[in-house]
């Protein structure tokens, strides 16, 4: 073992002491979710986290396998704000691909690397409830316009206990963001979202997103200008800018609404990283964005 290994592990055992019986929520998303060896990288990083005491869980999203099959079935997507419009035809093809496909993936790379893995959707024991989003208003080429969003929900409840007993047994439980209605009715919920939800109703110790950018941007062509550190109201500043945008806007509204709540810090990263998660949450300096309450 050399020298820098030895003042990696070094560093680590502080944050593995602070973080030991906590609940850590990690949403897996983006191109990580489509990249077989990413995803199996990141699924060993949550089994050692679970092997050094701590309770993860794990909210997975989708959206370019999604997008792959809708284009297979003749089907455009279509996004406002971050969200990806979902008539009839598009709630069957996310519920396919989310909750057959890559939920089981995601629990048998866990079983795989000797962990217990629970695959849930939003729907099971209803552990998320929602309602439909209404009408949301956006600028379409140049022009404002009202957009039904269509089968897409926003979280009207959560029951915590079933993940809970979960992580109290030993398992990690993996959550497809597909939710249900009073009436028994399917939604899609942004995964960002559906994370955030979860992460503030089990008060987690943090919550971490894994995407496809490292962290948020001062630039958004340049890579390298992330912004390593802040507060709630410098992230709500940076979207009233528009220096978030896009596919970002729902994670970092997800984040300050966890923060507001429950949780105590949050962060973005760059799940193609090698071990990015691990780097975050056991070294000082980290590797992607953090936001903290103020």
């Amino acid at each position: 073992m050399n020298l820098k290994q030895e003042r990696i592990l070094t560093e680590a055992l502080p944050y593995i002491r602070e973080f030991h019986d906590s609940i850590v929520v990690i949403k897996v998303g983006g191109h990580a979710i489509v990249n077989p060896k990413n995803m199996e990288e990141i699924v060993k990083d949550v089994v050692l986290l679970y092997h050094v005491g701590i309770k993860p869980v794990i909210v997975h999203g989708g959206g370019p396998e999604i997008t792959k099959e809708m284009e297979k079935r003749g089907k455009k997507p279509k996004f406002v704000a971050g969200l990806r419009v979902t008539d009839d035809e598009t709630l069957e093809i996310t519920k396919a691909v989310l909750v057959g496909k890559v939920n089981a993936r995601i629990v048998s790379l866990i079983e795989k690397h000797d962990a217990k893995g629970l695959g849930l959707s939003g729907k099971d024991g209803h552990l998320i409830t929602a309602k439909k989003r209404g009408p949301l208003r956006a600028i379409v080429e140049g022009a404002e316009q009202e957009i039904d969003l269509g089968w897409v929900g926003e979280i009207a409840n959560i029951k915590p206990a079933i993940l809970t007993t979960a992580t109290g047994e030993g398992r990690i439980p993996v959550i497809a963001p597909v939710a249900v209605d009073a009436k028994g009715n399917s939604l899609n919920l942004n995964a960002d979202t559906a994370a955030g939800g979860i992460a503030a109703a089990l008060h987690a110790k943090k919550f971490i997103i894994l995407t496809d950018v490292p962290g948020i941007l001062k630039e958004a062509s340049d890579k390298d200008s992330i912004i390593s550190q802040l507060s709630i109201n410098e992230a709500k500043a940076l979207v009233q800018r528009g220096t978030i945008q896009k596919g970002m806007i729902p994670k970092v509204e997800a984040c300050i609404q966890a923060l507001e709540k429950s949780v105590e810090k949050v962060h973005i990263l760059d799940g193609s990283k090698p071990h990015a998660l691990l780097l975050e949450l056991f070294t000082s300096k980290g590797v992607g964005t953090m936001i903290y309450k103020e």
